[in-house]
């Protein structure tokens, strides 16, 4: 469910076991439940029953993804990740093999019908806005400023030379640079600045290989996941670090099992250390880059993407091929080094700063908009705030809609609280310190809960 196209293109539909015209058989929600298994897949989708079993490992946005919906009612999870529905739908007719019940509630479990209505009329509102149009001229100017960025910081170099002044300052611009192209490949990879998949996957390419050394094969196979089951275990991979840290209901589990790798009562300070070892790659990969650096190459390898391996190849060959006439080799790899440390410290307190003091837990089968509400949360925008994090400050809004440009997310929000204050859920903003200092706090309470638990089951 992570796009419309096929990474590398588009798969072709196949004959299906449903003959046109005849009648579809009829099934209750026991009858799917039992359908959740590694080789047994099946959905719901608008009420429509459909036999993924097979079909799962061509799935565009990957076997994971699609199989995290198995045996519920994918419908909003449908719409949230396809922009171009008709063209989508032409893949589930082979699979079609029956629909739910009359009797049947379209969901599964105790789930409030009334929010499920609601929710999918405020997207309908946000449609007939143009809310998910995009301005072209938005995404080109950040791409610009990149750009430029990029350009300037070689101009302060090639002018001033490789002093200490000069390269911090650089290092500094290089840093921004790369931050901000983690937020416009991000925005790419959603798969709506260009109406062709394909086009959205060359470009994303472009920028995540050519301007990051990264693969975009490799951001997407993680990150649409985060969207599918944001904060749940074995589903969303950005809550998987057990068991260096202990996070929401992992913490009571270790507890209670007498588990204790590292002293998760002190994780709120080893955070820091882990986070500078990293950046360093002196120490173990613990949290952000360093081991993104090894598992992006370990995924392009043992997928065989090339291409993504080109880009990212074409990367450090600029890099290096720029920066080694004023630096040598040696010092252009110290100087490398440095603009990721700077980044990684970007990276890591805008990437958790929404997620991290939320809920984390088990899968409890929730509705898509309620699911997106209880593990999110908005920082208070502005305009350095917009522009620092990507319009990541608004979080909510990306995950109920993640194909939404985010130049319409302001325009979105009053829409969002007004559905969040009928059915009272929570609509959380923070200020900006507040939301960084709330990712530490967060890791005293979960590893005060494990010591808890540790020392009284």
């Amino acid at each position: 469910m992570g796009g419309v196209g096929k990474l590398g293109g588009r798969p072709e539909p196949r004959e299906g076991p449903t003959p046109l015209g005849a009648p579809l058989p009829i099934f209750r929600w026991e009858q799917i439940r039992q359908h959740d298994l590694p080789d047994d897949k099946w959905l719901v989708i608008e009420r429509r029953v459909y036999d993924i079993s097979r079909w799962a490992q061509r799935h565009p946005g990957g076997s994971r993804l699609i199989g995290h919906h198995c045996a519920e009612d994918a419908t909003d999870a449908f719409h949230a990740f396809h922009q171009d529905l008709r063209y989508v739908r032409k893949f589930l007719k082979p699979l079609l093999i029956g629909e739910l019940a009359p009797e049947e509630p379209s969901q599964y479990g105790a789930q409030n019908v009334q929010l499920i209505e609601d929710f999918r009329a405020l997207r309908q509102a946000a449609e007939d806005m143009k809310l998910f149009q995009v301005d072209h001229t938005f995404f080109g100017l950040l791409l610009g400023h990149i750009l430029a960025m990029e350009l300037l910081a070689w101009l302060i170099v090639y002018l001033s030379g490789p002093g200490w002044v000069s390269s911090i300052l650089a290092a500094l611009i290089l840093a921004l640079s790369q931050a901000q192209c983690w937020c416009l490949q991000h925005d790419i990879g959603h798969t709506f600045i260009f109406t062709k998949s394909r086009w959205n996957h060359v470009a994303q390419q472009f920028v995540m290989g050519q301007l990051k050394g990264f693969s975009a094969h490799w951001w997407n196979f993680r990150h649409f996941q985060h969207h599918a089951k944001p904060n749940i275990f074995h589903k969303d991979p950005d809550v998987g670090v057990a068991p260096v840290f202990l996070l929401g209901e992992s913490c009571v589990e270790y507890g209670k099992k007498k588990i204790r790798y590292l002293p998760y009562n002190c994780q709120h300070l080893y955070f820091f250390l882990s986070e500078y070892l990293l950046v360093l790659w002196v120490g173990p990969p613990l949290l952000a880059l360093v081991n993104f650096e090894l598992e992006n190459l370990a995924h392009m390898l043992l997928r065989m993407q090339w291409m993504d391996l080109l880009w990212a190849a074409s990367f450090y060959s600029r890099f290096f091929l720029s920066y080694a006439p004023f630096y040598g080799a040696t010092g252009t790899l110290f100087f490398f080094v440095a603009i990721r440390v700077l980044e990684s410290h970007w990276f890591v307190w805008i990437t958790q700063m929404n997620h991290i003091p939320k809920e984390i837990g088990y899968e409890k089968h929730r509705d898509w908009a309620s699911s997106q509400l209880i593990t999110t949360c908005n920082v208070k925008p502005s305009f350095l705030v917009d522009w620092f994090s990507g319009h990541l400050c608004y979080q909510i809004e990306h995950h109920l809609f993640p194909t939404m440009p985010r130049h319409s997310y302001p325009r979105v929000a009053p829409l969002v609280k007004a559905f969040c204050s009928k059915h009272g859920l929570q609509y959380e903003v923070k200020p900006f310190l507040t939301a960084m200092a709330d990712i530490v706090r967060s890791l005293k309470k979960s590893g005060d809960v494990w010591l808890d638990a540790y020392l009284h089951q």
